[in-house]
C-alpha cells in the first residue's frame, strides 16, 4: 500500500531536462497511472522482467544491435539509430562484466491517448518520504499499456555501469522500449565522492562548486534520469541547503560580462562527432549575455561546467565562437571557484528555435 504524506510529496524531486520538477501527488492520477515494486508483482511477472532485463543486457554486451531492433516495440524500432550508437559506446564497458540484475518495478498506465507525464509512485512512502525499498518513475508521452522497468549493473575493468531498460509487454512477449546506459564514475569516482567533495567544498563557502558536485552525486546515483530513490533524495535535499540564489533558470537568467583572452587555439564542440581546433582572436569584453541553464558534464574522465546562454542568432558560428569565448572566460572570472573542481567549461550559445552551438575551454587555458 502506498503511503504518501504532504512532506513525502515534497520530497519526490528529480533532475529531468534541465529542470528540477516536483513531483506532487494527485490523488485522481492512481485511476490511470500505477505501479507495483517487487516484492508486489506477481511472481511470473517479476521473472520474466529479471530474465528479459538479463537477455537484453547480454545483446548489448555483445554489440548486438541488430537482435535489440527485432525485439523492440514497433515506434522504437523504426527510430533506433541513438540505441545502436548507445551500444556501439557501451558494448566494450559492458562485455566480460560482473552482472546485477535489480528487483524491478511493474507499470500500468491506463487510457486512450498517450499520457504527456505519466508520474508513477513504487513501493511504500513513510511520512518523510520514500523509503529503502520505493522509487519514483516520471515518463513523458508514455502510451497507454503495461510497462516493466528492468535495472542493470555491471561491474568490470572499465569501471561500473548501470543500464536501466523500459519493456513494454506486447502479447505474451516484452518488447524493449527504451534504453539507457550510464556509467556510475566520473574519472574513477563513484557518487559517495562526490558528495563528499561537495560536503568539503560547503565547509570552505564555494557554495557553486557544492550545489554542482551534489547535481553529479545525484546523476551517478541515479540509474535514469527519470527515475529518484530515497538516495537521490537526501542527494537532493543537501543541494538545496547549498544552492545560491543567482543559480540561472530562463525565468531567472545569470548576467555574466564578457571576458576577453589572448589568441589561442580552442577545442570547437560541433554538433558532429569529430571535434575540430581553431583560431580566433576573442575580443567580446563588455557585453553581456544571459545564462539560462548550467550544470556538471562528465566527458570520458573530465569534469566539466556547462553553460547556455541565450543568442538571437547562432549561424555566423566564428562570431558565436568568439562570443562563447567570452562567456567563459567571465564565467570563470565571477566565479573563481570553479577552477578548483572543474577540468574545463563549455559554453552553449542557444537561438530562438532551441539549435545551439558550443565550445570547450580547458580550464588551465582560461587565463
Amino acid at each position: 500500500m502506498i503511503k504518501v504524506s504532504r512532506k513525502a510529496s515534497r520530497n519526490l524531486l528529480l533532475w529531468q531536462g534541465g529542470w528540477w520538477l516536483a513531483l506532487i501527488w494527485v490523488v485522481a492520477s492512481a485511476e490511470a497511472q500505477t505501479c507495483q515494486s517487487a516484492t508486489d508483482m506477481d511472481a511470473a511477472v517479476r521473472s520474466a522482467l529479471e530474465t528479459m532485463g538479463r537477455r537484453y543486457f547480454d545483446m548489448a554486451a555483445r554489440g548486438d544491435s541488430g537482435g535489440l531492433k527485432q525485439n523492440a516495440i514497433p515506434a522504437l524500432a523504426s527510430n533506433f539509430g541513438g540505441i545502436e550508437a548507445a551500444v556501439k559506446d557501451n558494448q566494450p564497458a559492458f562485455a566480460g562484466t560482473q552482472v546485477t540484475v535489480r528487483p524491478p518495478f511493474f507499470l500500468a498506465a491506463d487510457g486512450n491517448q498517450p499520457l504527456a507525464r505519466a508520474e508513477f509512485l513504487c513501493g511504500v512512502f513513510g511520512s518523510t518520504g520514500q523509503t529503502r525499498d520505493s522509487a519514483v518513475f516520471v515518463l513523458n508521452n508514455l502510451p497507454p499499456g503495461k510497462y516493466g522497468v528492468a535495472i542493470v549493473d555491471a561491474k568490470g575493468s572499465l569501471g561500473t555501469r548501470t543500464l536501466t531498460l523500459i519493456l513494454q509487454q506486447l502479447g505474451a512477449d516484452w518488447r524493449l522500449a527504451g534504453f539507457y546506459a550510464r556509467s556510475s564514475q566520473v574519472n574513477g569516482h563513484d557518487a559517495s565522492w562526490f558528495a563528499q567533495r561537495a560536503r568539503e567544498f560547503k565547509t570552505k563557502g564555494q557554495n557553486h562548486n557544492a550545489w554542482l558536485y551534489f547535481r553529479e552525486a545525484i546523476t551517478l546515483t541515479a540509474p535514469a534520469d527519470f527515475m529518484s530513490s530515497l538516495a537521490t533524495d537526501k542527494l537532493y535535499d543537501e543541494a538545496q541547503s547549498v544552492q545560491p540564489s543567482d543559480i540561472p533558470s530562463p525565468d531567472h537568467p545569470l548576467v555574466v560580462v564578457g571576458h576577453i583572452g589572448p589568441t589561442e587555439s580552442y577545442v570547437v564542440e560541433h554538433q558532429q562527432p569529430q571535434k575540430q581546433t581553431e583560431q580566433f582572436s576573442v575580443a567580446k569584453a563588455g557585453k553581456s549575455y544571459s545564462i539560462t541553464q548550467m550544470f556538471p558534464l562528465a566527458v570520458g574522465n573530465d569534469l566539466n561546467v556547462v553553460v547556455k546562454y541565450q543568442s538571437a542568432d547562432i549561424s555566423n558560428t566564428g562570431q558565436i565562437f568568439q562570443d562563447n569565448m567570452a562567456v567563459i572566460r567571465g564565467l570563470v572570472a565571477k566565479f573563481p571557484e570553479f577552477r578548483d573542481a572543474f577540468d574545463g567549461v563549455v559554453a552553449r550559445a542557444v537561438d530562438p528555435s532551441g539549435q545551439d552551438y558550443g565550445s570547450m575551454l580547458p580550464m588551465k587555458q582560461i587565463k
